[in-house]
């Protein structure tokens, strides 16, 4: 492990994204399936393990280009993923304050992705 890397160690995105898609899927097994909430779920779920799907993707990019497309998926998957997560608030109310902490971090995941792709336009 270089320096870089044990320096980082308390940020890796590549896990950050992996454990919000694992609290994505945990949170979408304490909703009740309905009519309405059924295709929301699946749309959370979709989005919301993509971001680290992605990410990984991303990392293994084949040239600088690639990256960069990869980097812009992770970003929408996650303003998706808000998306969807004040759609299901609207059809379940009562787990809006889950759903609160979920979009937070998925906030953040938006705002630190677009800080790689302006970093990257530099």
């Amino acid at each position: 492990m270089n320096e870089l890397n044990k320096n980082n160690k308390g940020f890796d995105l590549e896990e950050r994204t992996a454990k919000f898609g694992e609290e994505i899927i945990m949170f979408c097994r304490t909703i009740r399936v309905e009519v309405v909430t059924k295709p929301i779920i699946n749309q959370i779920i979709r989005s919301g393990t993509s971001i680290g799907a992605n990410y990984c993707e991303a990392n293994g990019a084949s040239s600088k280009k690639d990256f960069k497309n990869k980097i812009h998926i992770c970003k929408k998957e996650a303003q998706e993923t808000k998306h969807w997560l004040r759609m299901l608030v609207a059809a379940a109310p009562d787990k809006r304050s889950e759903a609160q902490k979920l979009w937070k971090e998925c906030q953040e995941l938006t705002l630190i992705f677009g800080k790689i792709i302006s970093t990257l336009r530099n």
